[in-house]
């Protein structure tokens, strides 16, 4: 605390804040990637998403996940529809478009995002020092009730579940939730795939039907989403978050803006698309050969898949080869030099 802070309120008062400090909350300090929903390099609406289509189809981090045999049918959107004075811009939303009354006991409709082992090490998890975390995000829907946010230990098959409740229909709400640190099982420290944050819509009796466990343990499948509603119930309904933070702690600081070209290269650890690239011609030995040799910008998660774009002047190909984290090399046929190279996906996922 600064100097001239230092006063006897200071000292004594009970609520300090942040905003209180005269330094700022560390940086980085969200684990969640893009929780202002501002990067969607796939694009900003896809329709008829059904049971099959597990994926990210706008949002960049945010992946839709649908299994059992659901009928409903939804559209995700990037919305411009956020809380006010809040500094957002975007959302996500999903919009219900082929209602499902009832739900068949293994039915399952969520939204999650995924994080890498090697980044939640400062957790502790595992430990007697396992860490609390906290989450906290703006949601709004027509369908008020409520909802399950549950964490997933993936290393280690454990998981903690948290109700929220939307109180308000069609009303913009702020949730905090707390959830303690998990003193067994400690997060691989590596690439893959270790902690899911799952936003729950719809589950039937086979997830629902037991006790909310909202303790760390062993996951058992019938108390991950105790009392959630049925989100896919009618067409009417709507669903947005936005302001999405995870940190280390039993409190919520305010949402952790980062600068757009900071967000999305985050984001490219995991996804790249790009219509074109402008790292220089093709290299061509005189015989109709050709190859390209594209570098990251970012360094990739692993070597990606990759699938090369449309190709204009190359008389066969490309193919892409040799995918690494920090780029790929692409070849076929062609007479020129100066054919454009073509863009590509390279792909990544967790």
């Amino acid at each position: 605390m600064a100097i001239d802070k230092v006063t006897s309120a200071a000292i004594t008062d009970g609520t300090i804040t942040t905003a209180k400090l005269a330094y700022e909350a560390a940086p980085f300090r969200n684990i969640i990637i893009n929780g202002d929903m501002s990067i969607a390099q796939r694009g900003t609406s896809v329709t008829g998403i059904t049971n099959g289509s597990t994926g990210y189809h706008t949002v960049d981090r945010f992946q839709f996940a649908e299994s059992g045999s659901p009928s409903a049918a939804f559209t995700q959107t990037q919305s411009s529809d956020v809380p006010t004075g809040q500094g957002f811009a975007t959302s996500l939303k999903m919009d219900c478009t082929t209602a499902q009354g009832s739900l068949a006991a293994g039915d399952l409709i969520r939204i999650r995002t995924t994080f890498e082992g090697q980044n939640l090490q400062y957790l502790k998890k595992g430990t007697s020092s396992a860490e609390s975390t906290t989450a906290s995000f703006w949601v709004k829907s027509n369908k008020t009730g409520t909802y399950i946010c549950q964490l997933l230990d993936k290393d280690n098959s454990r998981s903690i579940s948290k109700s929220y409740t939307i109180s308000s229909a069609d009303t913009w709400e702020k949730k905090t939730i707390t959830y303690d640190g998990d003193t067994t099982g400690a997060f691989t420290n590596d690439n893959g795939s270790s902690l899911q944050v799952i936003w729950w819509l719809g589950a039937g009796s086979g997830s629902s039907s037991g006790t909310l466990q909202t303790s760390w343990g062993a996951t058992t499948t019938a108390d991950t989403a105790v009392g959630q509603v049925n989100f896919a119930d009618s067409t009417s309904n709507d669903w947005y978050i936005t302001g999405v933070q995870l940190e280390a702690g039993t409190t919520a600081s305010d949402f952790e803006f980062l600068p757009v070209d900071r967000n999305m290269s985050r984001c490219q650890r995991y996804y790249i698309k790009l219509n074109s690239e402008i790292y220089g011609n093709n290299n061509y030995d005189g015989t109709n050969n050709l190859q390209n040799y594209y570098m990251f910008r970012e360094l990739m998660r692993a070597g990606p898949t990759i699938t090369v774009g449309t190709a204009h002047g190359w008389s066969s190909g490309p193919t892409a080869a040799s995918a690494r984290s920090d780029g790929f090399r692409i070849y076929g046929a062609g007479n020129n030099v100066y054919i454009d190279p073509p863009g590509y996906i390279a792909d990544a996922e967790l």
